[in-house]
Formats: C-alpha cells, sequence, structure tokens
C-alpha cells in the first residue's frame, strides 16, 4: 500500500549515467514521482530525494558512478539518496557502504520505487532515528519483472522500452548479470504506450532495450510483429531503433522498414570485432561475412541510410593482425560512424581466462585510428548531402543559441539563432542543407532559400 501523503511538497534531483534505456528508465521514475506530488529540484536546490541510476559496462563507469554518488550526497545533505542501474546490482555492497546512500535497488525492485519509498517515508516519519539503510538486489536468475518505460525528459524524442536483459553470455560482458535475462511486454501494451506518447504530442520514438531483436521472448510475438504495429500509431511521424545485433536484424525487417512508413533508414548494429578470431573468442553469434551482408543489404533497400556501428577495441585475445581485420572491413563498408570502446577487465567475466592481454598504451592508438575513420566517414555522408533539402526534427534551445535537429536518416543540422524561433521546437520542418557548421558536428539549416 503507497502512502500519497508521505510524497507531497517533496523535492527529487536526478543523475544517471550511461545508455539510452537508463535515460528512459529516469524520466519514467521522475515522472511517477512527478504524480505523487514530487517537484523537481531547481538547480543549486538542496533536493528531499536523490536518485542516481548507474551503468557498469566498464570499470570508468564504476568509478564515475562512485564518484557520481559522493558528489550528490554532498550536494544535497539530508537527502534520501536511492541508488539503482547496473552498478547497483552487480555492486550492491560496495554502493550500500557510502556514506550517505539510504536505498539500492536492483534491477528486479526498480519497478518497485515507489513502493520503497512510501515505506521508508512512512517509517521515518514516525521515528527518524530508527532508520536503517536497507539494501534490495536479487541474483540474476531471479529478475524477472519488467519496468515500463516511454517518455522523453527533457528531450522531444520519446523512448520506448521494448525489451529487458540478455541471454548472450558474451564473454566481455556483465549487462545479463546485471539485467538478468530477456523479457519484454506484450505488443498491445507498446502500442498502447506509443498512442499516449502521440497524444502528448510526440513526433519521435525511439526504441531502447538490452537487446532489441530479441523481443518476444516472454511473450511468444516477433520483433517484426512489433515494428508493423508500431509503425500504425496515428500522430506518430518517426521511429527509430537504438541497437540491433547483426543476426537479429532479419532481411524482412530491414525490407519492411524501407517501405513503412514511420521507421527511418537509420540503423545501428553492434560489430564489436571485425575478426572472426575474435568474434568467437568474444562467443558472438555471427561472423563478419554476415554482418558486412547487413550492412550492404541495408545500403541496397535505403541507399542513405545513416549506419551506426559499436566495435570494441583491445579486448583479449586481439593480436595485431586482427586488429588490422576489423579496421580492414570497417574501412571497406559504407557505415556513417563508429562507436569505438576500448576494452575494460570486468570482474567474474569469462575473458578473464583469455592469455594475450592488450596493453593500454596499444588500445589508446587502436581507439585513435578508428576514432580517425569513424570522423573521416561521418564527414563523408553528411558531406554527400549538402544542397539537399530534407525534413528535419528540431529540438528546443536555449534563447538566442542555435537549434539543432536530425533529419530522417540521422544527420545533425543546425539553424541559427537568427533564425531560431521558440515555436520550432518539436516540429518537423523542411529545409535545405547548407555547408557544415564551426566544428563540422552539423550541417547548417537553409529556410526559405537563404
Amino acid at each position: 500500500m503507497i502512502d500519497s501523503s508521505v510524497f507531497q511538497g517533496k523535492t527529487a534531483a536526478y543523475y544517471t549515467l550511461g545508455c539510452k534505456l537508463n535515460f528512459s528508465e529516469t524520466s519514467t521514475f521522475g515522472r511517477m514521482l512527478q504524480e505523487m506530488g514530487v517537484r523537481t529540484a531547481q538547480k543549486g536546490e538542496k533536493a528531499d530525494l536523490v536518485l542516481v541510476n548507474t551503468c557498469s559496462v566498464t570499470e570508468v563507469a564504476d568509478r564515475k558512478c562512485r564518484q557520481a554518488i559522493h558528489r550528490l550526497v554532498r550536494q544535497h545533505p539530508g537527502a534520501f539518496v536511492v541508488v539503482t542501474g547496473c552498478y547497483a546490482q552487480l555492486e550492491a555492497d560496495e554502493v550500500a557502504a557510502i556514506d550517505g546512500v539510504c536505498l539500492v535497488l536492483g534491477s528486479d525492485e526498480k519497478a518497485r520505487l515507489l513502493q520503497f519509498l512510501s515505506e521508508e517515508w512512512s517509517a521515518s516519519s514516525v521515528e527518524e532515528s530508527t532508520r536503517l539503510t536497507p539494501r534490495y538486489t536479487t541474483k540474476t536468475k531471479d529478475i524477472k519483472s519488467f519496468a515500463p518505460s516511454c517518455s522523453r525528459g527533457n528531450r522531444t524524442r520519446y523512448f520506448l522500452k521494448v525489451q529487458d536483459g540478455c541471454d548472450y553470455f558474451c564473454t566481455y560482458c556483465t549487462i545479463p548479470y546485471a539485467r538478468g535475462f530477456s523479457r519484454n511486454p506484450t505488443i498491445a501494451s507498446l502500442v498502447k504506450q506509443a498512442e499516449e506518447a502521440a497524444s502528448e504530442g510526440g513526433k519521435e520514438i525511439v526504441l531502447t532495450g538490452v537487446n532489441i531483436g530479441d523481443f518476444g521472448k516472454t511473450t511468444g510475438e516477433q520483433f517484426l510483429d512489433l515494428v508493423k504495429a508500431l509503425d500504425g500509431v496515428g500522430g506518430i511521424s518517426r521511429y527509430r531503433i537504438s541497437s540491433l545485433e547483426p543476426d537479429l536484424c532479419s532481411d524482412e525487417l530491414i525490407a519492411y522498414c524501407a517501405e513503412s512508413r514511420a521507421f527511418m533508414p537509420h540503423f545501428h548494429i553492434p560489430l564489436q570485432s571485425g575478426s572472426d578470431s575474435v568474434l568467437k573468442l568474444m562467443h558472438r553469434h555471427y561472423d563478419r561475412q554476415l554482418f558486412a551482408d547487413k550492412i550492404l543489404l541495408i545500403k541496397e533497400f535505403m541507399p542513405d541510410a545513416f549506419i551506426g556501428v559499436d566495435v570494441m577495441v583491445g579486448c583479449r585475445g586481439e593480436t595485431s593482425e586482427y586488429f588490422e581485420e576489423t579496421f580492414e572491413l570497417l574501412q571497406s563498408l559504407p557505415v556513417s560512424q563508429l562507436h569505438v570502446f576500448p576494452y575494460s577487465e570486468r570482474p567474474g567475466t569469462s575473458a578473464l581466462s583469455i592469455p594475450l592481454v592488450v596493453p593500454e598504451k596499444e588500445k589508446k592508438i587502436r581507439s585513435k585510428r578508428l576514432l580517425e575513420l569513424s570522423d573521416q566517414k561521418t564527414e563523408a555522408f553528411y558531406a554527400a548531402h549538402i544542397g539537399q533539402e530534407a525534413e528535419v526534427l528540431f529540438e528546443r534551445s536555449t534563447r538566442g543559441r542555435a537549434m539543432h535537429g536530425f533529419t530522417r536518416n540521422y544527420i545533425r543540422v543546425e539553424l541559427s539563432a537568427a533564425d531560431a524561433r521558440p515555436e520550432y521546437d518539436n516540429q518537423l520542418m523542411r529545409v535545405r542543407l547548407g555547408s557544415f557548421n564551426h566544428d563540422k558536428s552539423a550541417l547548417k539549416a537553409l529556410l526559405n532559400e537563404k
């Protein structure tokens, strides 16, 4: 039983680390608390509640989480500090030992955030001095709940969580331990959330999850059926799929997206390594040829598609020859951008048994080469569209500053401060794509043939 009275008049501060899925979940937490009467604290205001949603994809991520928690405890003295997310699930004891942390919620418990807060605040109002520091986490096999999430926070785009967890257990990854096995809600429930987003004025939705293509494990449905159902939701003009494993990106899905009403010519396909030997060490479910075939098929159906790629460098077992195989494959393919991640040792992963360790200096050299290749490919992709007309969904900007938005195929566009208007926020507008902006992060939007 949730006592809504204990929420009234309280303020909350939120801090998120990690992936789009985490940001989506934090935004949903904020909405839930707002509906209970909790106001978001203004900048510089001390909050009654601090919620930290953590990431644990690398050792650096763990360190950033600890630093953020310490900083927020100092900034909000006396606040009730809740820590959730992957780091909280994997290192509950470590997080609970941080001075000022009041509640640690694992992956199965975070769906019951309001219940836990109601219990804690009701108890503390009776006798503040007896309040303890509880911890709630579960074992991986027992993580079964699914916390729905479709929210935009401070963004124009909505983020719809369609799936959680992963069954793959790649040798370098802790996500299955942090988020549990693959699970999902029904297509009908997701369509309803998309309809609600449309009723609120939403025009673009990003589908998020841990392993989206695995959708259907819980309900016996198929990801392609979800895509078709969402495509029929009136009012939503754009959908983007945040990340899709190459072995789960079916030819049928690619063909459907090419002809669909609202699914954009924009894909994000993780590669991790372009060496078959390394892919085997990683326990990935595809080889380099399958990956290349998917990229070329996307381009065959959608020549202007933007394709982002995740690639990991310096993992155990990656010799210099294996890295060159990755570099040459990516150089040869029509991808648009690379998201480069140096390998990080994660406790408890089977990758630690692979003998060859790549020195940190060599990881940096390999990362630099791939990042330079990424810059070249992104710049070439953008340059090929200069002079064309495009539809852009603009996002709110600070008064007196340029507005930004994205084309259907994910080219970032900048509208000068002189041309920007508040009423352009969340509006789809036709513009002509001009030259690069000052740092080549966007193309300039030209209105009325300027």
